[in-house]
């Protein structure tokens, strides 16, 4: 099974949808549209010439930890080498510590490249970003001085230490503690699990973000701080020093991305120190959490992306059957199953998933970039609650589509799918995970209503609504898009309305909080997706009526947006039925009423 970056579509969105390139003017980065397309194009290369061969021998080999170290998949370790040499790594880092400062809009297309040609391989360097996030924003000077060019540069590696075996979305219950030292530091002691990358042979030094108890912390997740752990002691040289009194005590057998090492972390009275201000931990790490966030969105996104090539070549030439209207290749002894209405069901529920969620990704990119380089301090503040909203979508809905796309080419390729030769039983393997880490997608779901839509009273998600029926009545002002567009302004509307239910219901039951969350979300996504599919749909028709010389792409976007809205978007009706349907039903019954 290969892989190949969908490079046209990529350029579509950033392009014709999103103006990356005067977004990058906006953001003052000197980015072009030819540098960008360059870049695109290189990327597309190394992820599916040199990543994407590596997939498949690296969920046969895995991870493997001996005396204490472990060892990366065959070809991991020249792949990686090639990733730092090429500057990949360094992409996004801050310009005043080497890094190339490419926003986020532009460099998500990249990473969405590495998920879907192995997200084992991708993993090892995902988090690397999230901790130089945090350590650029809360960390001391003298630490940035010493850590943070070698990570922008990909030569060390961070990881994320929140997991406890206790404590896992419930980080109160957190028991690792940080006894302060005389000369500043801490010395940091307790177990962690579900560690990605904790122990590899990638980089030469890990830098662990690592949550931990100050003595003094008081109970709760206020009593939490933040402190950068590394593997080994960076000098000012950026040299190493001595190793710290940290190990990987396990690997974790796992269903899926077995090239990726999960590791169980020791923190044996380890040398750290802290990020930001101590008891203010759960704050600085939401820095890189929110980045994490996102980023598993885009591994839901690869994956369904690649399941959705993989599914695609094979319905092609697989012959099966004749078509129900005659047959329509006659010279053959079969027709290839792509002809059968139920197999092109499936084929364009992926390709109108994976392209409307791409498009979520774009849009939520471009937030992040605005956030931090927005050039008016309103513009910033206005981008970070876009943001904050849109992330708990990205994260859910991309990886409980990624598994959709990955389950239904599991259905085109029939029994040869569900056998590990063909290669896409391991897709729905490997993104199975995407929906659990990083704050289980029922978490974002909580996260959404909770602190979202509660939290401001609905506020943001209104102006978000407000956005778009604003551009939705342009377009059914158009004879060429009315027809699309009425059921698009119709759903928003009804998304107005059960955002003011859902407030409602919850100030009269806390309990309908978490009975309705879930639907919500998916509902918000798939009107949210609606709404994007039907400015796509504008500009191909604005495309066609120019004349251009890809009229069979245009086409193929305006088939798409017609299959999502008709197929996909009734969707949304059910999750409203469902979350309508009150907390009642789930909690009246009894716990000993489960079984007898």
């Amino acid at each position: 099974m290969s892989y190949r970056a969908p490079l046209r579509d990529m350029r579509f969105v950033l392009h014709e949808l999103f103006e990356a390139e005067a977004h990058c003017a906006r953001l003052g980065n000197g980015l072009d549209r030819a540098l960008i397309d360059e870049v695109l194009e290189e990327g597309a290369r190394y992820a599916g010439e040199v990543i994407a061969p590596l997939n498949r021998e690296s969920d046969e080999r895995g991870a493997r930890l001996e005396h204490g170290a472990v060892s990366t998949p065959p070809g991991f370790r020249e792949a990686y080498r090639q990733y730092v040499d090429n500057g990949w790594a360094s992409m996004t880092g801050p310009v005043e510590y080497a890094g190339q400062g490419f926003p986020q809009l532009v460099a998500c297309m990249f990473h969405e490249m590495l998920m879907g040609a192995s997200l084992s391989f991708r993993i090892y360097s995902g988090l690397t970003e999230g901790a130089v996030l945090a350590l650029h924003r809360h960390g001391s000077e003298a630490l940035k001085a010493i850590y943070l060019a070698r990570l922008v540069s990909g030569a060390w590696t961070g990881t994320m230490c929140l997991t406890e075996a206790q404590a896992g979305t419930d980080l109160a219950l957190l028991r690792t503690r940080a006894e302060p030292q005389a000369d500043g530091s801490y010395r940091v002691s307790g177990s962690k699990i579900f560690i990605s990358g904790g122990e590899h042979d990638l980089s030469e030094n890990i830098v662990h973000l690592v949550l931990a108890r100050l003595p003094d912390a008081p109970a709760g997740v206020r009593g939490i701080s933040l402190l950068l752990v590394p593997k080994f002691i960076g000098l000012p040289d950026g040299g190493l020093g001595e190793r710290n009194a940290l190990s990987c005590g396990a690997l974790e057998h796992k269903m899926g991305i077995k090239g990726a090492a999960t590791c169980v972390m020791n923190f044996d009275g380890a040398t750290g120190w802290l990020l930001g201000e101590p008891h203010q931990g759960l704050a600085c790490m939401f820095t890189m959490m929110n980045d994490a966030r996102f980023q598993v969105g885009l591994q839901g996104l690869g994956i369904g992306e690649a399941a959705f090539q993989a599914a695609l070549g094979y319905a092609r030439e697989r012959l099966q059957s004749r078509a129900l209207g005659g047959p329509a290749q006659p010279q053959q002894a079969a027709d290839p199953i792509i002809v059968h209405p139920d197999v092109r069901r499936m084929l364009l529920t992926q390709k109108t998933l994976v392209e409307g969620s791409r498009l979520l990704a774009a849009y939520t990119a471009r937030q992040l970039d605005l956030e931090h380089g927005h050039p008016e301090p309103e513009g910033r503040r206005a981008a970070a609650r876009r943001a904050a909203l849109l992330i708990p979508l990205v994260k859910a809905f991309l990886t409980d589509m990624g598994q959709e796309a990955a389950s239904l080419a599991v259905q085109v390729y029939g029994g040869h799918g569900y056998i590990r030769e063909w290669g896409v039983e391991q897709l729905m393997r490997d993104s199975r995970i995407t929906q659990i880490y990083e704050g289980t997608n029922g978490i974002q779901a909580l996260d959404l209503i909770r602190r979202k839509l509660i939290g401001d009273g609905g506020a943001e998600l209104v102006a978000l609504q407000d956005e778009l029926t604003a551009l939705c009545e342009r377009q059914r002002r158009r004879a060429d898009l009315s027809e699309l567009a009425t059921p698009v302004l119709a759903r928003l509307h009804e998304w107005r309305d059960l955002g003011a239910a859902v407030i409602a219901a919850a100030q009269d039951d806390p309990e309908e909080i978490g009975a309705c969350s879930v639907d919500f979300l998916q509902y918000s996504a798939y009107v949210l997706l609606a709404a994007l599919w039907l400015q796509a749909a504008a500009r191909a028709q604005d495309a066609l009526h120019a004349g251009s010389d890809e009229a069979a792409f245009y086409e193929a976007k305006l088939h798409s947006a017609r299959f999502y809205l008709r197929r996909i978007l009734p969707r949304a009706g059910s999750h409203r039925e469902a979350l309508l349907g009150g907390a009642d039903c789930l909690m009246a019954m009894p716990e000993t009423s489960f079984a007898f």
